[in-house]
């Protein structure tokens, strides 16, 4: 005899892909993401996804030192999304959790890839890696009749 069901959630669906470290990887990251969550039906925010990776390659491509790829990594899960993006540079991004002293120049084109990550994830950090850093963001589940049809 069987026992009653027992809801077991979803096991995690990750992609983990090299990109070149080149601006190149810009929107090749987005459409990942964007294809990622469309795949499984994901309940997170693609355009938030989208733009916001988009910033975390730009700023790895930018201002990663090194040679080496840049990495992105998609963690979807029933609650939401994580995005890393891994780069071989050891330092640090910016002040990625605290706002910029001075806040950044809304007229100036550079300047505002942290404050959107701030502003629009659920949390964000940075942690070292064996190979450099890794800088993430969190977005949750968006309810299902909150979503765009």
């Amino acid at each position: 005899m069987n026992g009653p069901a027992v809801y077991e959630p979803p096991a995690p669906a990750s992609w983990r892909v090299a990109l070149p470290h080149t601006a190149a990887a810009v929107p090749v990251a987005r459409a990942l993401v964007r294809t990622a969550l469309a795949e499984l039906e994901h309940p997170a925010d693609s355009d938030t996804a989208e733009l916001l990776t988009a910033e975390l390659v730009a700023n790895a491509v930018e201002h990663a030192a090194g040679e080496g790829p840049i990495e992105l990594v998609v963690e979807l899960m029933p609650t939401g999304c994580t995005v890393e993006v891994h780069d071989p540079d050891p330092v640090p991004p910016g002040d990625l959790t605290r706002p910029a002293l001075p806040p950044a120049d809304p007229w100036q084109e550079h300047g505002r890839g942290l404050l959107l990550i701030r502003s629009l994830s659920s949390s964000c950090g940075h942690r070292p890696t064996a190979s450099g850093k890794a800088v993430w963001f969190r977005l949750p589940a968006v309810p299902r009749q909150r979503r765009p049809r």
